[in-house]
């Protein structure tokens, strides 16, 4: 990954509170995980969603920056977080918005 790709999921991934590396955009999932983990994390408010299909750079990058292979990706609070099977565990746990709002889950 070169050094100006590491640079934009350094500030899209610490600039937003929620990020969602995701197949497909906010209004259009193309793809039934990415539908998932953004109807899960919409209460939390503003999600910050990245279509990783208009790009295949960032696609592979993602996967590169997390050493995590698949997509969906969830970043919250800056941190990554896991794909959307990891967020609704975290979610049927009741441990979302706990680490939405930057506690640290029981």
């Amino acid at each position: 990954m070169n050094d100006q790709l590491k640079a934009r999921f350094d500030a899209e991934t610490k600039g937003h509170a929620i990020v969602l590396y995701m197949k497909g955009n906010a209004l259009f999932p193309q793809c039934g995980f990415s539908a998932r983990a953004l109807e899960l994390l919409r209460p939390f408010g503003a999600v910050h969603t990245v279509d990783v299909l208009a790009d295949a750079e960032v696609r592979n990058g993602i996967k590169e920056y997390t050493n995590w292979p698949t997509i969906p990706q969830i970043f919250i609070n800056g941190k990554f977080v896991g794909g959307s099977d990891i967020l609704m565990e975290l979610s049927e746990r009741g441990e979302l918005a706990d680490l939405v709002a930057g506690k640290s889950p029981a």
